[in-house]
C-alpha cells in the first residue's frame, strides 16, 4: 500500500496545478490515495466526466508524506555516511534498513602476562593496560589493524561480572578475558576463525539454551579451537541454585540447539552431562555461581 501511495502522491507532486485526473492512477494508487485523504484531507477529489480528479490542498502536508516514503527524495547523500545516519536522513529512523556499525568493540582484560602481537610488529601489553586503564578495546571490523593475536588463552566470557573480578579463573601461564555481553555476535566469530587469534579458546556462558547456542554457533565455525567451559562442582550447584525460570526462558534456544550440538561433542563428556542435568531437572546455571563455595 506504502509503495502506491508514495507513487500517487508523486504523481500529484510533479503536475504543475496539483491536480490529476483520476485516469494516470492504477486501481491500487487510488484505493491507497483515497485512504490518504480519509486520514489526512490534504487532499481533495471530485467527480470529472466519468472519473474522478484529485487535487492537492495541503501541500506541505502532501511532500512531508511523501518525503518520508521517498526517503532521500532525489537527493544524493555522502558516500562517507554512517548507515545509520544515512537511514535517518532517508527515513527518519537509523533502523529503518542495514543498520549495523562498521566495527564491533571487544573489551579485553588480562590475569596474569598477556600480550597480543600485530603482524605490524605493534605489542599490546594487556597487563599493563589493565593496570593502569581497567580494560583494552579491539575493533573488530573497520579499518583498524584486524591481524592482532596472542600466544596466551583466550576465554569469553558472557557476564560483567565474570569480566569486572577475575578471581574464579583456572590457574593458568596468562589469559585474556574478554566480555561479549550475552550474544556472541557473527562479526566476532568470523574474526575469531579468520586466523590463530590464542593458544586455545574457552566460552563460558550461563549454562542455559542461550549459552549451549552461542557454543553451537561458535563450535560450528571454529571446532576443536573453542572449548566449553565446566566449572568444578557443576552438579551440586546446578541441582542447588538451578532456575527453573531461566530454564523455561531459553527453552526453545535449548531444545534448538541440543540436538545439532550433541553430534559435535562426542569428546566432551562432561558437557554431555551438563545437558542431561539440564534437561532432566528444567534448571538453568548463571555464570556467578562460579563463586559460591558453600554448596
Amino acid at each position: 500500500m506504502s509503495r502506491a501511495l508514495r507513487t500517487a502522491l508523486g504523481k500529484l507532486i510533479d503536475v504543475p496545478d496539483g491536480q490529476l485526473a483520476g485516469s494516470q492512477l492504477t486501481a491500487a494508487q487510488k484505493t491507497a490515495l483515497d485512504e490518504f485523504i480519509r486520514q489526512t484531507g490534504a487532499v481533495t477529489y471530485q467527480q470529472a466526466g466519468r472519473g474522478v480528479s484529485y487535487r492537492i490542498k495541503e501541500r506541505v502536508t502532501v511532500e512531508r508524506h511523501w518525503r518520508e516514503m521517498v526517503p532521500s527524495a532525489g537527493d544524493a547523500l555522502d558516500e562517507d555516511l554512517p548507515s545509520r545516519a544515512a537511514n535517518i536522513a532517508q527515513s527518519r529512523m537509523s533502523k529503518s534498513a542495514a543498520h549495523g556499525h562498521d566495527s564491533y568493540y571487544l573489551l579485553l582484560r588480562t590475569a596474569g602476562n598477556a600480550n597480543w602481537y600485530s603482524d605490524n610488529g605493534d605489542k599490546l601489553d594487556l597487563q599493563w593496560v589493565t593496570d593502569k586503564q581497567g580494560a583494552a578495546a579491539l575493533a573488530i571490523g573497520g579499518a583498524c589493524d584486524q591481524s592482532w593475536h596472542t600466544t596466551s588463552e583466550l576465554w569469553l566470557v558472557e557476564n560483567q561480572a565474570l569480566f569486572d573480578r577475575l578471581d574464579w579463573l583456572p590457574q593458568c601461564d596468562g589469559a585474556t578475558i574478554a566480555y561479549y555481553s550475552g550474544h556472541l555476535q557473527k562479526r566476532l566469530i568470523d574474526w575469531l576463525s579468520s586466523r590463530n587469534r590464542a593458544s586455545r579458546i574457552w566460552l563460558f556462558p550461563d549454562y542455559d539454551g542461550v549459552g549451549l547456542s552461542n557454543y553451537l554457533r561458535i563450535k560450528q565455525v571454529l571446532g576443536s579451537q573453542v572449548n566449553f567451559w565446566i566449572m568444578p562442582g557443576w552438579e551440586k550447584r546446578l541441582l542447588r541454585y538451578g532456575n527453573n525460570k531461566l530454564w523455561l526462558d531459553t527453552a526453545s534456544a535449548f531444545n534448538a540447539a541440543v540436538p545439532v550440538l550433541l553430534p559435535m561433542i562426542q569428546d566432551e563428556s562432561e558437557l554431555f552431562s551438563l545437558i542431561e542435568t539440564m534437561q532432566r531437572n528444567g534448571l538453568a546455571l548463571e555464570q556467578e555461581v562460579v563463586w559460591i563455595d558453600e554448596f
